[in-house]
């Protein structure tokens, strides 16, 4: 199976923050692949603006630098560096000031799709917003695309959508979640709305529950001080796993439209009910033999923010009344994986004795590592000897699934700028969209604040704190093994 690649339309992609960290790890790095698969057209063009004093010749010895270091230049000809480079510009930018804007907008004076990424602070957002819109850059034609954190709470992110609003219509702003790039959370849809197999199972009927896991083996290193005022449920809980979560609970929409997906989506955050105390628990990872502990990666001793979060969610439906959904993530934890786990509930009826044992269907999401889809069925355990029963899975690994072509797919952020390029906005959050999410998560925040909860401790290494799995065993139910 090979998969199609189509290209767009002539554009120039500027991005702001062009020499920082996003910009060498994953912006750059996903044009070149784009380029090098033939997506890119000859007359596009990436604009690197930024305070550091380069000109052309040097960002482009720079990106050459960045693709090496973090981009998959295996079997690349030099040839195609070399017609990558060329299409590359920069001009020095002062964000705040009139530096560097006339020679932006001359560099932009062309008749093509204009798109500006603000691979920046969200400080510098509305500044970016405004000088865009003063310098004659802002036209209809042009998209915007920012990068969370959306805000810090409901108020901060009212704030900014308003900001934005004020100099680009809504349909002009693209706020990325990398999560929804992914190619198993969007076969999600696909095997949701377009297998007859499952939708009619699809409700609290016949699933017994749902947990969501996004587990990382590092820690806060690095991130420490961003990190520790925004904790894991502004950081992950309030837009990565709330996404995942509308995309299993949402409605079908009445097409595969951008407004008409995000208006399920939003119809799904809106039915969330609030969370009690004894549904959450927070942790922070201690140091280990030869790891720091969070503390000490934060720079602050007295250090409040969690590294951990586990959480138990409902959502006020006819189609989810009564089937609870588990979210957990954390870092330092005992292996890197994300996955979106439905389990099923029992057969009414069981026809076999207690020694086939108790046996349960289940369907997996794997996001990473190794994308793919699993299907958890129970069967007659081969051989003599009776009706001894187990559980096999029927797994639909990409690569395996779909050939060595399919572990080739463009990632989140190839797919993603593209769709900007494009015009297409359904793997995008909308302003109300992203307020309704901090309207669900700030009284979560403000409950433990005012409580004075401290986060418990947990060993590096481990599956989080001895609360959290108790948070599951007080239902019954047991979290899923954290494993790649």
């Amino acid at each position: 199976m090979v998969s199609r690649t189509i290209p767009v339309e002539e554009f120039d992609l500027v991005i702001f923050g062009a020499t920082g960290d996003l910009a060498q790890r994953k912006i750059l790095p996903s044009l070149f692949r784009r380029f090098c698969a033939g997506q890119m057209p000859e007359g596009a063009r990436v604009i690197g603006a930024a305070r550091s004093e380069h000109d052309t010749k040097g960002y482009r010895a720079f990106v050459r630098a960045a693709l090496k270091e973090h981009g998959d230049t295996a079997g690349v000809k030099p040839a195609d560096f070399t017609a990558f480079l060329e299409q590359i510009e920069y001009v020095t930018l002062d964000a705040k000031g009139a530096a560097g804007w006339k020679e932006l907008k001359a560099l932009c004076d062309r008749d093509v799709v204009h798109a500006f990424y603000f691979s920046v602070g969200p400080s510098l957002f509305e500044d970016l917003a405004k000088r865009l819109h003063k310098h004659g850059l802002a036209g209809e034609e042009c998209r915007i695309v920012v990068e969370k954190p959306f805000g810090r709470d409901l108020e901060s992110a009212r704030a900014l959508n308003a900001a934005l609003r004020t100099h680009f219509d809504e349909g002009q702003i693209y706020r990325i979640d990398h999560y929804l790039g992914k190619e198993t959370v969007q076969n999600l849809m696909a095997v949701r709305f377009g297998n007859m197999l499952f939708e009619p199972l699809w409700n609290s009927q016949y699933i017994d529950h749902i947990q969501i896991t996004v587990a990382e083996t590092v820690g806060v290193a690095g991130r420490g001080e961003y990190y520790d005022r925004a904790g894991a449920m502004r950081d992950m809980v309030q837009n990565h796993i709330m996404q995942l979560l509308c995309l299993i609970a949402m409605e079908p929409p009445a097409r595969f439209e951008p407004d008409a997906v995000r208006d399920e989506k939003l119809k799904v955050i809106r039915a969330l009910e609030p969370v009690a105390p004894d549904e959450l628990v927070r942790g922070q990872y201690e140091a280990g033999d030869d790891t720091p502990g969070y503390a000490e990666d934060v720079g602050e001793a007295e250090a409040s923010s969690e590294s951990f979060i586990a959480l138990k969610a409902h959502i006020s439906n006819w189609r989810w009344a009564g089937t609870p959904f588990y979210m957990r993530t954390g870092k330092r934890l005992k292996e890197r994986a994300s996955e979106i786990a439905v389990v099923f509930k029992d057969t009414p009826h069981s026809i076999f004795d207690e020694d086939a044992g108790r046996h349960r269907n289940i369907l997996t999401i794997r996001l990473q590592p190794n994308e793919g889809i699993e299907l958890g069925v129970t069967i007659k355990e081969p051989g003599p000897g009776g009706m001894r029963l187990i559980d096999v899975p029927l797994d639909m690994s990409f690569a395996e699934a779909l050939g060595p072509e399919a572990g080739d797919v463009a990632d989140a952020y190839e797919r993603l700028i593209m769709d900007v390029i494009r015009g297409n906005q359904t793997l995008f959050m909308r302003d109300d969209e992203v307020e309704a999410a901090w309207g669900w998560t700030d009284p979560i925040i403000a409950g433990w604040q005012e409580r004075g909860d401290a986060p418990l401790t947990y060993a590096p290494g481990s599956s989080g704190p001895h609360d959290a799995l108790m948070l599951m065993h007080q239902d019954g139910r047991r979290w899923r093994e954290i494993k790649a």
